[in-house]
C-alpha cells in the first residue's frame, strides 16, 4: 500500500473508532483526511483505495447509533457534503487517478463529472445511507428495549404502590381499633382506681398501695399504647421510642408491682445504637413481665448488665412458682409468642437470646454487640444508680412508668399466654 493509502486508511480507522466516543472528533477526522488532500498537505489515493472512504459512513453508523438527535442531524448533513468532496477527489484528474472500473478520460474533469459524476455521488449515497439506516435501527432496537424495561418497572412500582396502599389502610384500621380497644379502657381503669382510693383513704395501706399501682399502671399503659397506635400510623419513624436511660422508671413501676429486682452492673457502659436500646428495652420488659405473670407477687429477679465483653451481655434469671397439682397433670404446655419476640428483637439488634430453666430459676441471657465503643459518661444506664433512682423515687411523684402488671408490655408480652411451656 501506498503512502496515500496509509495516511488515509490511518484517520479512517480513527474516525470509525470515537465515533461512539467522540462523534464531533469522529466527523473532524474525515474532515482532515479531505481537507489534507483538497489542499495537496496529503497525498492523493490510487484508484484501488476508494474504499477507504467508506469509513466515514461506518463512523456515520456509529453516530447515529449512539449520538443524541442533534448529534445525528449534524452527521448527516456533514457526511452529505463528505460524499460530494469524495466525488470530486476520485474523478478529478488533478487529485487522483479516478476509479478502478471507469474508464480514465483525458478531456478534463467536465466531461469526466457529467459522464460518471452523478452514478459514483449516487452510490456513495446509497452505502452511507446503508449504514445510517443500519444505525438507525439499532438505536430504535434499544430504545425499544429500554421502553420495555420502564413499562415493566412502571408496572411493579404501581403494585408496590398498591400495596403499599393496602398496608397503610391496614395500619389505620389497626390504629383505630387500638385507640377504640385500648384508649378508652384504660382511661376508665385509671380513673376508677385513683377515684377509689380517695375515696377510700380509711383503708388498709397495702390496698391504698394496691390502688395507686394500678392507677399508674394504666396511665403508664395508655403512654405507651398511645406510642404503638402513633408507630403504626406513622411506620415507626417520628414516634418516641424507648431508651436505656428508661429502664430505671421500668423497674421503679415493676417493684411497685412488687417484684422484688435487684439490678447490678459491670465493665463500662458503650453507646449503643437506637434500635439496639429499644430492644434491649423491650427485653427487660418482657422479663420482668413474665416473672410477675408466672411467678407472682413477691418474686425474685435479678438482672445483670455486663459490659465488658465486644457487646452487652444481659443476664436475667426469676424464681420459678412451685407447680401446684393442676400444673403437674396438664397434658401440653402451651407454646406462647414472647421468646420468639425476644429472640426476634435480639437478631435483629444484631445479636443473639438464650432461654430457658435452670433448676429452681428461669435464666434469660441475651448478647447485644457494640457497633462502636463510644463511652457514655452523661448518660443513665441500667445497673449505674438504679437502686438510688429506685429509692428516690418513693419520695417523689412517680415518673411515667413504661411497663408494669402484665398490661404494660405492648404487644410483646400481652401476646405471650405461656412462654415458659
Amino acid at each position: 500500500m501506498t503512502w496515500s493509502g496509509t495516511w488515509s486508511l490511518a484517520l479512517m480507522t480513527l474516525a470509525i473508532a470515537t465515533a461512539s466516543w467522540k462523534p464531533l472528533v469522529s466527523l473532524g477526522f474525515t474532515a482532515a483526511l479531505l481537507a489534507g488532500q483538497l489542499s495537496y498537505a496529503l497525498p492523493q489515493m490510487a484508484s484501488n483505495h476508494w474504499a477507504i472512504y467508506l469509513g466515514s459512513f461506518i463512523a456515520l453508523g456509529f453516530i447515529v447509533w449512539t449520538a443524541p438527535p442533534r448529534i445525528r442531524y449534524i452527521a448527516a448533513g456533514a457526511n452529505l457534503a463528505f460524499v460530494g468532496l469524495m466525488t470530486v477527489l476520485l474523478l478529478s484528474w488533478r487529485y487522483g487517478g479516478g476509479v478502478g472500473w471507469f474508464m480514465p478520460m483525458y478531456f478534463g474533469d467536465r466531461p469526466m463529472f457529467m459522464t460518471y459524476g452523478p452514478q459514483l455521488f449516487a452510490f456513495l449515497l446509497v452505502i452511507a445511507g446503508g449504514c445510517a439506516a443500519v444505525g438507525l435501527l439499532l438505536a430504535l432496537y434499544q430504545e425499544r428495549g429500554s421502553l420495555f424495561r420502564a413499562r415493566e418497572l412502571a408496572q411493579n412500582s404501581l403494585k408496590e404502590t398498591e400495596v403499599d396502599l393496602i398496608v397503610e389502610q391496614e395500619r389505620t384500621r389497626i390504629a383505630r381499633d387500638l385507640h377504640d380497644v385500648l384508649a378508652h379502657s384504660l382511661a376508665v381503669i385509671a380513673a376508677q382506681a385513683d377515684g377509689t382510693r380517695y375515696l377510700s383513704k380509711e383503708q388498709p395501706k397495702a390496698v391504698l398501695n394496691a390502688l395507686d399501682t394500678i392507677a399508674r399502671s394504666a396511665r403508664s399503659a395508655l403512654v405507651d399504647a398511645q406510642r404503638v397506635i402513633e408507630g403504626v400510623r406513622d411506620d415507626g419513624l417520628v414516634t418516641p421510642q424507648p431508651r436505656l436511660s428508661d429502664i430505671p422508671a421500668l423497674i421503679d413501676g415493676m417493684q411497685r408491682g412488687s417484684l422484688k429486682i435487684h439490678s447490678s452492673e459491670s465493665g463500662t457502659p458503650v453507646k449503643l445504637s437506637t434500635g439496639q436500646q429499644v430492644a434491649v428495652f423491650r427485653i427487660v420488659q418482657e422479663c420482668l413481665t413474665n416473672a410477675l405473670k408466672h411467678g407472682g407477687r413477691g418474686t425474685d429477679v435479678r438482672l445483670h448488665f455486663d459490659w465488658s465483653g465486644p457487646g452487652l451481655t444481659l443476664h436475667a434469671a426469676s424464681a420459678v412458682a412451685a407447680a401446684g397439682k393442676d400444673d403437674a397433670v396438664e397434658a401440653t404446655p402451651r407454646v406462647g409468642r414472647g421468646l420468639p419476640g425476644m429472640r426476634e428483637r435480639a437478631h435483629l439488634a444484631g445479636g443473639w437470646l438464650t432461654a430457658g430453666p435452670d433448676g429452681e430459676h428461669f435464666r434469660v441471657t441475651v448478647f447485644i454487640p457494640f457497633g462502636s465503643r463510644e463511652s457514655m459518661p452523661g448518660d443513665r444506664h441500667p445497673g449505674t444508680d438504679i437502686q438510688a433512682s429506685i429509692t428516690a423515687s418513693e419520695d417523689r411523684e412517680a415518673q411515667p412508668v413504661l411497663a408494669a402488671i402484665g398490661v404494660t408490655s405492648g404487644t410483646d408480652s400481652v401476646r405471650d399466654a405461656d412462654h415458659r411451656g
